[in-house]
């Protein structure tokens, strides 16, 4: 049984209201500690993924998770370097970004993650890396073609472009949300910027992320080679419908 995708819209709330509740609760709840020092641990270790498939340099990039049943996310702490991660210094912010807890401020990138979990409330992690050749594809404002069985499998086929979005508010958090709303995608690559992912928990936004990396490299690969064909949008269809509901260790899995 399929669960209800991390691109399924919010139900319908109001900002005013939203901002009422969240911005109460200033401090982590008792009932949400173990949550959160365990989120800690997962996004601190999450990041060093991030390096390992060499999908950012310096300090760009990161990785949040939402507490679940808290209006609460952990994220990394802004330009601080990777090797310097551990949990300790991860931020827990609310779902409009203010800190509720940590010794950093937490990453530029905040307002956007933060507006992706206020509207699409099955989204558990998103992760915004600058890997090269999916930023390449954002660089020139194209989709990724939907060519591989592997994207039609992962992304349910292309993997759309977003608008261009200035950092520092919830731009980038709107043009995420309009674009992958909807959509079977879980990563958007936003123009002239770069890929955002989205997943049913942070382990799922960086999977997205690595996916994106790779199919973005063979496509352009493969174009530098001659014309890629486009799969038809009935096997898309049945790779995606195979590999989200058979594929791996389920219940009548097959290979």
């Amino acid at each position: 049984m399929s669960l209800t995708p991390p691109n399924a819209p919010a139900t319908e709330t109001t900002e005013t209201t939203e901002t009422t509740v969240l911005h109460a609760a200033r401090t982590v709840p008792t009932e949400a500690r173990e949550a959160v020092d365990a989120l800690r641990r997962i996004v601190a270790d999450l990041h060093r993924e991030l390096t390992r498939y060499s999908l950012v340099v310096c300090t760009a990039g990161n990785v949040s998770a939402r507490v679940p049943g808290h209006d609460l996310m952990v994220i990394k702490p802004s330009g601080v370097a990777y090797e310097e991660l551990t949990p300790a210094n991860m931020v827990v912010t609310d779902l409009f970004g203010s800190v509720v807890e940590g010794d950093y401020a937490p990453s530029s990138d905040t307002a956007a993650h933060a507006y992706v979990y206020r509207h699409m409330p099955a989204v558990g992690g998103v992760v915004h890396t600058h890997s090269t050749y999916a930023t390449t594809w954002s660089a020139l404002a194209e989709p990724i073609p939907c060519v591989l069985t592997m994207m039609a499998d992962e992304f349910g086929g292309d993997v759309p472009i977003g608008p261009f979005a200035l950092i520092g508010d919830d731009s980038i958090g709107r043009g995420i949300v309009d674009t992958l709303t909807g959509s079977r995608s879980p990563a958007v690559l936003m123009a002239s910027h770069g890929p955002f992912t989205i997943g049913k928990d942070a382990a799922a936004a960086v999977k997205a992320a690595v996916m994106v990396e790779d199919v973005a490299r063979t496509v352009h690969l493969a174009g530098q080679a001659g014309t890629p064909k486009r799969l038809e949008p009935q096997d898309i269809d049945k790779l995606y419908a195979r590999y989200q509901n058979v594929y791996g260790q389920t219940q009548g899995a097959t290979s």
